[in-house]
């Protein structure tokens, strides 16, 4: 029987940038990229801070924000999945100040209602 386990490639990106978190995560699998970007739709479909992208992703587009927003792309049996967020504020603070809002039956978006810089 062959194994049903496949290697994840996790790939962070580092660069000339004084905020901000890329990551590529890809690996192999059957499914069409409809059917895996309609899987994610549905796991973050209530998440306020969790958005896709069809363009390419940059980190001005997240940076002084609560946010995670994700590109979905394949190439032949090959997934890649890209997220960008703001390590000092989704990373870090922002995320506490959810987690704490959850926590105490406060709106989870409270206090992180933020624009980002440039975009």
């Amino acid at each position: 029987m062959p194994s049903l386990q496949r290697p994840i490639h996790f790939i962070p990106y580092r660069g000339d940038f004084t905020r901000g978190i890329i990551a590529s995560v890809w690996f192999t699998t059957d499914k069409t990229e409809d059917e895996v970007k309609e899987i994610y739709r549905n796991c973050y479909k209530d998440e306020p801070f969790t958005h896709f992208y069809e363009g390419n992703l940059y980190l001005k587009q997240v940076v002084n924000t609560n946010k995670c927003i994700v590109s979905i792309k394949k190439e032949g049996d090959q997934l890649l999945v890209q997220s960008v967020i703001d390590n000092l504020v989704k990373g870090a603070v922002g995320q506490a100040t959810e987690n704490m809002n959850i926590m105490f039956g406060l709106d989870e978006k409270a206090g992180l209602r933020l624009k980002p810089s440039a975009f």
